[in-house]
């Protein structure tokens, strides 16, 4: 009920910037929670950044390795998470994710949807 599709990957010299955007539709008002993930050659899949609607505002949460450097957003108005990602090096290469967390009503369990995966190079 909820799809995500990625874009913004593509190649970019050490020390670049990119922006990743995940557009989102469906049950767009469902979703708790999305998040960015990114899986490279021979390594599992690994949480990039977390984005949490809490009582006070948004929550969110990094992995330490790019904590500085990236940031995750939204926009409620154009259904759109981005991740803002700066000085990047080799190791953030991978294929970078979307996932949202949702549910299809409001006592149901948590669905998963996630996005096809745009591929992040960063190389001289």
């Amino acid at each position: 009920q909820v799809q995500l599709v990625e874009s913004g990957g593509g190649l970019v010299q050490p020390g670049g910037s990119l922006r990743l955007s995940c557009a989102a539709s469906g049950s767009v008002a469902r979703i708790h929670a999305m998040g960015w993930y990114r899986q490279a050659p021979g390594k599992e899949r690994e949480l990039v950044a977390r984005i949490v609607r809490g009582a006070y505002g948004d929550r969110t949460n990094y992995e330490d390795s790019v904590k500085g450097r990236f940031t995750i957003s939204r926009d409620d108005a154009k259904d759109i998470m981005y991740l803002q990602m700066n000085s990047l090096n080799a190791e953030d290469t991978a294929v970078y994710y979307c996932k949202a967390e949702f549910r299809r009503n409001g006592l149901g369990p948590v669905s998963e949807s996630w996005g096809p995966g745009t591929q992040v190079t960063v190389s001289s």
